[in-house]
Order: structure tokens, then sequence, then C-alpha cells
């Protein structure tokens, strides 16, 4: 009978140090470490004190004291550490460790968790995945980044903040955000309304982001003075846009030319971010996604960045990373 090999076993001690309550550590009864628990079924974890032990493969354990390692450089800045971000520290610590997070492997967890990028009434919004800091970062180092994946990604909320804060530093003098009226389309006939009250609904979700980013009062004021403006794509014709940081948002819906006229728009002292999922283009049939048609086009013009986010990018809850994936492999299986 042939023996099942067994992988090297080994042990890790951990001392937590006396500045951090374990509370912080291991959570409010103990959620965090049911996390870990969870996430390392075959290792014993076993907490005395403030001392944390780790028996098990060698992998593992060498994972798990990274991990403890990482907590406590996000728990020194002050930053608490929650179930969400126990997860993500986890899965890009394999993804480093599997040699699947791509490129230089050089950020860290606690170098993702704690990068700010805007800090506004009460709270701060920061990238929650290494995909998601990566693509902040080519924000500030390039002039057009196409941002392509699912929903929940993050893809149009971390643009807007990016903005605000270039508004904010006075690196652009206006924000100009923008959408396809593509889906809805003919539809806009039937609403009641002047055009700017049909369009309005469709524009919603950017203004929404814009109230968790600025002093609501101040919306209106700024949009006024034209250092806001949220608009249909069709506005865009014709003019050239200086000093302005631009977002194009669910971009899967604007055709090749329409794409070309906006990437065109491009002024001196901005900078364009565009945005989509080109698994929900809304689209006539045969009509070309220009997203889709875009990366084949400007994948090597120097200055032009895609980061591509997946489902595990997702932000919002875990039930949509999962719902991303099953449609994924739905449509693979029926090559769609």
């Amino acid at each position: 009978m042939t023996e099942t090999p067994t992988h090297p076993q080994a042990r890790a001690q951990f001392t937590v140090p006396a500045v951090h309550p374990m509370v912080t550590v291991l959570g409010s009864s103990d959620s965090l470490l049911r996390v870990i628990e969870k996430a390392f079924p075959a290792v014993d974890i076993h907490v005395r004190g403030n001392e944390v032990s780790a028996i098990g493969d060698a992998a593992d354990v060498a994972l798990i004291q990274r991990l403890f390692d990482e907590m406590m450089l996000v728990l020194r800045t002050g930053l608490p550490m929650t179930e969400d971000a126990v997860e993500r520290s986890i899965a890009m610590l394999r993804a480093t460790a599997n040699g699947t997070a791509g490129e230089l492997d050089t950020e860290t967890p606690a170098e993702v968790l704690t990068q700010n990028i805007l800090s506004s009434r009460g709270r701060t919004i920061r990238p929650k995945t290494l995909n998601q800091k990566r693509y902040v970062d080519a924000i500030d180092k390039h002039t057009i980044v196409f941002a392509i994946g699912p929903a929940g990604t993050g893809k149009t909320y971390l643009a807007m903040a990016k903005a605000v804060q270039a508004l904010q530093s006075k690196q652009v003098n206006r924000i100009i955000l923008t959408r396809p009226a593509v889906e809805a389309g003919e539809r806009l006939g039937f609403l009641p309304g002047t055009l700017f009250e049909k369009i309005d609904p469709y524009l919603r979700p950017l203004y929404d982001a814009l109230h968790d980013m600025l002093d609501p009062d101040s919306i209106p004021r700024l949009m006024a003075a034209g250092t806001i403006e949220v608009a249909p794509l069709a506005y865009m014709r014709g003019r050239t846009l200086n000093d302005a940081f631009i977002i194009l948002d669910e971009a899967q819906n604007t055709s090749a030319e329409q794409m070309k006229m906006f990437l065109t728009r491009l002024g001196f002292d901005s900078k364009i971010v565009v945005t989509g999922d080109v698994t929900q283009v809304d689209l006539p049939g045969g009509t070309k996604s220009g997203l889709r048609q875009v990366r084949e086009i400007l994948d090597e013009v120097e200055d032009v960045h895609f980061s591509l986010l997946t489902s595990q990018d997702v932000v919002r809850h875990k039930l949509v990373g999962r719902i991303v994936d099953a449609y994924q492999q739905y449509d693979d299986r029926n090559g769609s």
C-alpha cells in the first residue's frame, strides 16, 4: 500500500504588542479569529493571553504569520481590522504566494488597505483590493485610464473619488461626468418632463456618488458655476475639455464612433477615466461596443492604461461576486 505523502508541518508563534488590545486583533466575540480559522481549516490556531500560535502545513502557517504581521501594520495606523479586511488580506497573500497576483507583486495588504484617496464627511475612501489599488495608482500615472470589470468593483466610485481629490488639490479646475444615454434610448420619449428631467434618473448614480464625497449643499453651487458638470455623452460633441477630470461611465454602451469622439475631446492638463462592464452591453443588435473595440486599438499607445477588475474585486455583498462568477461560468458553457 502506498502511503499518502504528508506536507511538512510547522509551528509559528506570534506576540501581539501590548499597545493593541486583543479584541482589535481577534475581533468582537473572536469574529476575526473565526475568519482566519475558516480560511485555514487544517491549521490549529491557539490564543493564550497576547500569544497566538499556529500549527499545521508549513505554507499555511507562513501565510498566517504574514497575515498577523500585516494586521499589526494596519492597526498601527489607527485603522480597525474588519472581517472583510481580513478576508481580503488572506486573498492577497495567497495570490502573491501562488504567483497569481501579477506584475511585480510588491504591494502588501497593509499598503492596499491603508491608502487614503479622499476623506469626506467623517469617512475615508480607500481601495479594498490589490487591483483597486493598482487602478487608483494608474490614474495618478496615466492621462487616460480604462477600468473594465463587473458591477460592484468600485470602477466609477474610485474614479470619482480621484476626481474630487484632483479638484480639491487644484490639479484640475472642473469635473465632467458623463454617460451614454443608449440604455434609455427611445424610451426617453415616453417619459414625462423636460429633456433634463428625463436624463436625470439615468445620471442619478453619478449624483449619488458625488453626495458621498462632497457637502451636498455645495453641489448645486458647483454645478451652477460649471465646476462640476453631469451630462449625457452627446453633450460632449464638438468640445475640447481643458483642465478637467473627465469620467465616462457605462462606456460599454458607447458605439465605436462615440468612443472615438469622446477620447478626442481630451484637452491640455486634463485626465480621462473610462469605466464599463463589457458583459452588460445594452446597445441595439449589431452595434459593436466601443469599449470592447478600444482595447484592440489603444493597447500599445503610450500613456493609456487598461485596468482589469474581476469578481475578486467586488466590494458589495459577497453574493454579488458569486453571482458574477456564476454568470461567467454559464456564458463559458454556452459559448456566449
